[in-house]
C-alpha cells in the first residue's frame, strides 16, 4: 500500500486568506509537497510565496521549470503559467488557458492525477465558477482522495459547490479542520483502488496534460478525441470538441484552449455584451454622420433634405437608447457569470 504524499490545492476568489489560514495550521514536520494554484491576473506581481512562508513553518516558492519535487515545500503557480508535475519534477509552462485562466486549477489536478494516481490528495477551496471540477474528477477516477472546503464555510462557495455537484469526494470540511485532515491522510497507508480507464480515456488524459505543457493540440489529434460541435472557441475562434466526464461537459479547441460549460457560457455572455456595445458605437457614429450632413444641407439652404437626415438621426438615437436599456437589463446575468480579473 502506498502513502498519499502529493497534495494539490486550487483556490480563486478569497483564496489568499484561506491559504494563509491553512498553512499557519500545518506543522513544520508535514512530510509531503504541496502544489497550489491561486487564480491571479497575468500581469500581477505575486507575493503569495512570501505571504505563505511568513504565515506558517513551510517554505513557499514560485518554482522554476524542472526543479525536483521536495517534501515539505509549497509550490505556487507563477502568474500566467501553468503549474504541472512530471515524475519527480515540477513543470512551469505557458500552455493554452483553461476556463480562461493560466494558471489553471484543472491543469494542475489533472497532471497530478495522471502522474501520481492514488498518491494524490486534491483540495478545492473558495472561489467563483467551476475551475477544479474536471481536475478533481480525474483525481477520483485514478484513485486519489478528494477534499472540498465546506461551501457555507467558504467566502465564495461556487467552486466547492461545483465539485460536489459533479464529483463524489470523501471529505467536506471547514477550513479550520483541513490541516489536521491533511496530516492524517499523508501519514496513512492507502488501501483504495482506482477505476480502470478505457484506452480512449487514457489517451485523452495524457494528451490534455501534454497540451498544458505546451505540446501542439492539433498535431496530437485533439479534434479526434471528442465530439465535434458547432461551437467556436471564444479565445481563438477555433473549432470546439466536447468531452463528457461523468455528468460534467467540457470543451477544448484544436489550438488547446479548454472550457467547462459554465466557463464557456460566461465567455459567450461577455461576447454578447461586447457586440452590443460595438453596435451602439456604430449607431452613434451613424448619428454623428447624419447630423453633420443635415447641418451642411441646412447651411446650404436645403431644409427639406436636411430634415430627412435629422429624422434618420433621431431614429438611430432611439435604436441606441433601446440597446442601452437592453444591456443594462442583462447586467445581473452577465455579472453572475463573470469572474474578476484578479481574485484574492
Amino acid at each position: 500500500m502506498a502513502r498519499r504524499d502529493i497534495v494539490v490545492i486550487g483556490a480563486s476568489a478569497g483564496g489568499v486568506l484561506a491559504l494563509k489560514e491553512l498553512v499557519a495550521a500545518l506543522p513544520a514536520t508535514f512530510n509531503a509537497p504541496i502544489f497550489v494554484v491561486q487564480h491571479v491576473a497575468p500581469y500581477a506581481t505575486s507575493m503569495l510565496p512570501e505571504i505563505l512562508s511568513h504565515a506558517g513553518p513551510l517554505k513557499a516558492v514560485h518554482p522554476a521549470d524542472g526543479v525536483p519535487i521536495r517534501a515539505g515545500y509549497i509550490y505556487i503557480a507563477p502568474p500566467d503559467h501553468h503549474l504541472l508535475v512530471e515524475s519527480d519534477r515540477v513543470l512551469v509552462k505557458k500552455g493554452p488557458k483553461e476556463n480562461r485562466f493560466r494558471p489553471s486549477i484543472d491543469a494542475l489536478l489533472r497532471s497530478a492525477a495522471y502522474t501520481f494516481g492514488q498518491r494524490v490528495i486534491g483540495v478545492i477551496l473558495t472561489g467563483l465558477l467551476d475551475d477544479g471540477t474536471s481536475g478533481m474528477w480525474s483525481i477520483k477516477r485514478l484513485g486519489g482522495v478528494g477534499i472540498v472546503q465546506q461551501p457555507d464555510d467558504a467566502q465564495y462557495p461556487s467552486m466547492p459547490s461545483s465539485v460536489l455537484e459533479y464529483v463524489d469526494v470523501e471529505h467536506i470540511v471547514p477550513l479550520a479542520e483541513l490541516a489536521d485532515l491533511l496530516c492524517r491522510l499523508t501519514t496513512e497507508d492507502d488501501a483504495s483502488t482506482s477505476q480502470q480507464l478505457s484506452l480512449d480515456e487514457q489517451e485523452r488524459l495524457a494528451t490534455e496534460v501534454k497540451i498544458a505543457a505546451q505540446k501542439n493540440a492539433f498535431e496530437m489529434g485533439i479534434l479526434d478525441m471528442g465530439d465535434l460541435t458547432p461551437l467556436t472557441c471564444p479565445e481563438c475562434s477555433g473549432a470546439l470538441v466536447r468531452f463528457n466526464e461523468g455528468k460534467l461537459v467540457r470543451y477544448r479547441c484544436h489550438t488547446g484552449h479548454a472550457y467547462t460549460a459554465g466557463a464557456l457560457l460566461s465567455e459567450v455572455d461577455k461576447s454578447v455584451e461586447d457586440n452590443l456595445w460595438k453596435s451602439i458605437r456604430a449607431i452613434e457614429e451613424a448619428i454623428i454622420l447624419l447630423e453633420e450632413s443635415g447641418k451642411a444641407l441646412a447651411q446650404g439652404g436645403d431644409e427639406s433634405a436636411a430634415e430627412k437626415f435629422f429624422s434618420k438621426a433621431r431614429e438611430n438615437r432611439n435604436r441606441a437608447s433601446m440597446l442601452h436599456k437592453f444591456i443594462f437589463q442583462q447586467d445581473p446575468l452577465l455579472q453572475e457569470n463573470s469572474v474578476p480579473t484578479f481574485q484574492s
